[in-house]
């Protein structure tokens, strides 16, 4: 008989999750993890100079605190500890102006002007009821968002472009505010659902804040392996794993990889039909990013900036349309839109007394070869004239580099998959259960099935699920 009840390939927030579920229904786990060091996606590295500490990929969690998963586990018993900036988010905008979005309704409202009241009947019922409506979002089965009032209303707003939502906006900051957060999808803001991106970004600033992990990302996933080690769960590190011949004896098996690495392991054992529908999943765009040590704070124009652990830098909900048609097209922009997390004016631990880290990153084509970097920085100094007169050091990551850091990074692709409609729901492939494959003893728990891209966990603990009711049951 098998000695152990499920083998976890990969240790990312979903590997981990999906172990730990499983370790708490009673079940024997072993993970294994092909690098040196535990965390995927979560992991935070010395890139730059000694002592500055920067997250290798995820930075900023509200899907952590937000999660139905993650928030109910003792992680602080572990060692983990969320810090919050003063400020959840700024968007810079031309003339030294900025519009913020506050962990208040009331006063993110008041920045907005003209659209103060729109914004607040926008958010109001979803910010309201956050707890119950992330449950509904992020779980399975979809029907459940049947079960809430306010879910109805957010499936109807969630599934529109962007671009029409914003249509009840008149102001500049709040257009702006919104595409921002819309921007996160990698997607056009003129596809579907772009607009849910916007709302749950949006009320998990409201509800839980936009908080960083004290001491770096890693913490997230350090936490999460003494907790499953307390469980009886075992994490193996220079674990790769190439074939299903390189695993030891168990009666289920969870991949924590993309559905391209799924097939090259596990293809013999998968109907044909599955392994094509593998081979056709869509894969988003990739992420070109910077990380830098500074020898100051960075110099932004609007003095809110300085105080938001989370900027967007792309200016107009027009300029960020066109830069992201246009890696939806397969061209570089020329004004990227940027994603810039400040940790370190929230967790002085991530540089030396005086020091700061910052990390940014734009998307470019899946893939694309092309070095961003006078891009990004252009952008930048827009908001911060002499940005570049504070950069002690700086560590840049393309597609290519991205992916040879975690496979799962197809094309630098860090959500492991397009955020169009299709794939939010049924990713990587039509199926009753997506994380469960046609060989029932085989199941997918990366952020390559449902509900996507993020610190939650809650692919991996969806998957597990799946594994307790077939063949763990």
């Amino acid at each position: 008989m098998p000695r152990t009840d499920a083998v976890i390939v990969g240790s990312g927030p979903n590997g981990l999750a999906a172990a730990i579920a499983l370790a708490r229904a009673g079940r024997s786990v072993r993970v294994l993890e092909g690098e040196a060091t535990i965390g995927g996606g979560t992991r935070s590295e010395e890139l730059t100079l000694p002592g500055h500490l920067h997250d290798v990929c995820s930075a900023v969690h509200p899907l952590a605190l937000g999660s139905p998963f993650l928030s109910t586990l003792p992680l602080g018993e572990h060692g983990l500890r969320f810090v919050h900036p003063e400020l959840p988010l700024a968007h810079p905008l031309d003339g030294g102006r900025a519009v913020v979005l506050h962990r208040s309704l009331d006063d993110t409202a008041a920045g907005l002007g003209g659209d103060a009241a729109a914004y607040r009947r926008l958010m109001l019922p979803f910010v309201r009821d956050a707890p119950e409506l992330m449950r509904a979002v992020l779980s399975l089965p979809l029907p459940r968002l049947s079960l809430l009032p306010a879910a109805a209303r957010f499936a109807l707003l969630g599934l529109r472009p962007a671009t029409g939502l914003v249509r009840r906006f008149q102001g500049e900051e709040a257009r702006a505010l919104f595409a921002g957060t819309a921007a996160h999808a990698m997607e056009p803001l003129t596809a579907p659902a772009t607009g849910a991106f916007a709302l749950v970004l949006g009320l998990l600033g409201h509800a839980v804040g936009w908080p960083v992990a004290a001491g770096g990302s890693r913490s997230i996933t350090t936490a999460m392996a003494s907790l499953l080690q307390s469980l009886g769960g075992e994490v193996e590190t220079g674990r790769p794993v190439k074939a299903l011949a390189d695993l030891p004896p168990a009666r289920a098996v969870l991949f924590d990889v993309s559905p391209r690495a799924l097939g090259a392991i596990a293809g013999a054992e998968l109907p044909g039909r599955y392994r094509r529908a593998l081979r056709r999943y869509r894969y988003g765009p990739g992420v070109f990013k910077i990380d830098y040590a500074l020898t100051e704070p960075v110099p932004w124009q609007a003095e809110e900036v300085r105080r938001a652990g989370t900027v967007h830098v792309g200016g107009t909900i027009g300029e960020i349309a066109a830069a992201h048609a246009d890696v939806a097209a397969g061209r570089l922009p020329v004004r990227p839109f940027v994603l810039v997390a400040q940790q370190s004016i929230a967790d002085p631990s991530r540089a030396p007394a005086g020091r700061h880290t910052l990390w940014a990153y734009c998307t470019v084509p899946n893939g694309a070869e092309a070095d961003m970097a006078q891009a990004i920085e252009r952008q930048i100094e827009r908001f911060a004239p002499g940005f570049r007169d504070v950069v002690a050091a700086r560590h840049v990551m393309g597609p290519a580099q991205l992916e040879a850091s975690n496979p799962n990074y197809v094309g630098g692709d860090i959500n492991c998959g397009a955020a169009v409609l299709r794939q939010l729901i049924t990713r990587p492939a039509i199926r009753p259960v997506p994380h469960a494959t046609p060989n029932p003893r085989l199941f997918l728990c990366s952020s390559a099935t449902p509900p996507g891209g993020g610190v939650h966990g809650m692919c991996g603990r969806n998957a597990a699920r799946a594994a307790l009711r077939g063949v763990l049951r």
